[in-house]
């Protein structure tokens, strides 16, 4: 196996905020790239690439527990997002390269809830949907591999700096239904997890790592974390408005975000075939800064199968992530209720069953 490609998914999500899928969500700058051993671009040149993803979130998870009686009573959250993404990578030489990341995101939003509920009661049961559509948060990194790859051919391991910067709107706003005076709609901003941007400069930790056990066999590695130290971006959720329980989730957070995958990859001639599993979520605290307000904490934990078809100067790539356990976790305003209440307080979040990313990079 000449050439070990490995699949890089680096979620910030997607922007979003990511990866996961749902409202549990690593946003527009987690997307998906493909990047190859450096026996395979040890040439200076440009790589340019382009994926999309797709995921539909409606299973509302309160840890691993799944609340059945949401779709059963159609009261579910249901989102559909997809993440155009597009990188552009510099290859300096066999062991540096620059990477800039673009995501386009279109977001629509379904709920019962944020259309008609006021202090606890409904002034009226209706369903209505939200969009969101614009640029993400873009992201800059630098990777370096740590071993010489004229001399180590088996394997290598790279290391990935980066910054994600606040280009995405996080104050992005659609009408909410029958919450206005006399029951009009109201412009007010979308949830947190389709939001285009968190409103916080990042900095993102990579590692990435393949490693040839035949000539046909391999196994790959990545790490993924996105540090915000921001604490929270100032932007009103109204989630005060829809009961008073809910007062201390008043603001958006801007959490971290983190992505781990590991697996086998079995080459023959051109075509790569990997398996393995990933995790990714969004931690109840960040690394740096506070933790408070309003956020969805949890993670996925996916069985993931991809595919990899190398051309001599087009790569074509998909995976699909089939989520396994999904948990909600407590978040700090979680943690507070409980205090205050006595009670054990901990929120729902509607993720997606799988998401589909496909994609292309191209070397000039």
């Amino acid at each position: 196996m000449k050439k070990l490609t490995i699949v890089i998914v680096t979620i910030l999500l997607l922007d979003q905020y990511a990866i996961s899928q749902g409202c549990v969500a690593i946003k527009g700058s987690g997307s998906s790239c493909m990047m190859s051993h450096p026996d395979s671009i040890s040439k200076p040149g440009w790589q340019a690439g382009t994926s999309i993803r797709y995921f539909k979130s409606f299973r509302h998870f309160s840890g691993t527990k799944e609340n059945k009686e949401r779709l059963e009573q159609n009261t579910e959250v249901i989102n559909h997002t997809t993440i155009f993404d597009f990188t552009l990578t510099r290859i300096i030489n066999d062991r540096w390269s620059v990477m800039m990341d673009i995501p386009i995101i279109n977001n629509a939003r379904s709920s019962l809830y944020e259309h008609g509920l006021v202090n606890g009661s409904y002034i009226k049961r209706e369903r209505n949907a939200m969009h969101s559509f614009g640029v993400g948060d873009i992201r800059l990194a630098a990777y370096y591999w740590l071993f010489d790859p004229q001399k180590v051919r088996k394997g290598n391991i790279q290391l990935g700096l980066g910054i994600k910067l606040p280009t995405g709107d996080y104050d992005y706003k659609d009408y909410w239904y029958n919450v206005g005076v006399n029951g009009t709609k109201e412009l007010r901003t979308v949830d947190q997890s389709i939001q285009l941007g968190d409103g916080g400069t990042g900095f993102t930790v990579e590692l990435n790592a393949a490693y040839k056990l035949t000539p046909k066999i391999g196994v790959y590695g990545n790490m993924y974390y996105l540090i915000n130290p921001r604490e929270q971006n100032g932007v009103r959720t109204y989630r005060e408005t829809l009961t008073p329980a809910l007062a201390n989730e008043a603001i958006m957070s801007v959490p971290d975000q983190y992505m781990y995958r590991a697996g086998f990859v079995y080459a023959v001639k051109k075509l790569s075939i990997a398996a393995g599993a990933r995790l990714e979520g969004i931690p109840v605290k960040d690394i740096i800064g506070g933790s408070g307000d309003f956020r969805r904490p949890g993670c996925i934990w996916s069985v993931e199968p991809s595919l990899n078809y190398e051309l001599k100067h087009i790569n074509l790539f998909a995976s699909i992530p089939v989520a396994v356990v999904r948990n909600r976790t407590q978040s700090v305003t979680d943690k507070e209720n409980s205090i205050t209440r006595g009670t054990f307080v901990r929120g729902d979040a509607a993720f997606a069953d799988y998401s589909v990313n496909v994609g292309a990079t191209f070397k000039f």
